[in-house]
């Protein structure tokens, strides 16, 4: 290293100007990485872990439409409930639906004939899973759920409303075989 400030070979000024150039730029990379880099990292993450919520609810409540039209049909939906509460798929949120805390709606249909409009279904006999009270189609969906990993920790954002996701099929088979017997 040349003392006293002599110019460079190269022409380009004097080795105390080189020294200040890289303070400068460990300077410049700090700030651009604390404003810039790091904040646009834990957004991808964030981004990516809702994307994966989102995916895995869009599943989880087409899975349920699929339990509840090939099982009977019980007035409160406490079959296809209890099934959803135990078959959570693996996602970050999951202790929420096996609590409860991410609300589920079941709703079941029947068709008018003169209309060929769905109203909710209501057995005329009052006999839960049997062959004689089938409705015609079921609806279920996720309500309540807000995420919230992370939004409110790092970046003081409220959480995010999913909307309710309803998966909507029409019966199959309710749980009944040809013979009058159904499976809860």
């Amino acid at each position: 290293m040349r003392r006293g400030g002599q110019p460079l070979p190269n022409g380009r000024g004097s080795d105390r100007q080189a020294v200040r150039r890289s303070g400068q730029a460990s300077i410049e990379f700090a700030l651009l990485y604390s404003a810039v880099i790091l904040p646009l990292t834990f957004m991808v993450v964030f981004v990516s872990e809702m994307l994966w919520v989102w995916h895995s609810v869009v599943d989880f409540t087409r899975d349920g439409a699929t339990y509840a039209a090939t099982h009977c049909w019980m007035g409160d939906g406490g079959n296809v409930t209890t099934y959803m509460t135990t078959h959570v798929p693996r996602m970050i949120d999951m202790d929420k639906f096996q609590s409860g805390e991410a609300g589920l709606q079941i709703s079941y249909f029947s068709q008018d004939p003169a209309t060929g409009q769905l109203t909710p279904f209501a057995c005329a006999s009052g006999a839960e899973c049997s062959a004689g009270c089938v409705p015609d189609a079921v609806t279920v969906s996720v309500t309540s759920y807000q995420f919230t990993k992370g939004l409110s920790t790092f970046f003081k954002l409220p959480p995010v409303t999913i909307p309710p996701f309803a998966a909507s099929m029409p019966m199959q088979s309710a749980g009944c075989d040809e013979s009058g017997n159904c499976l809860p």
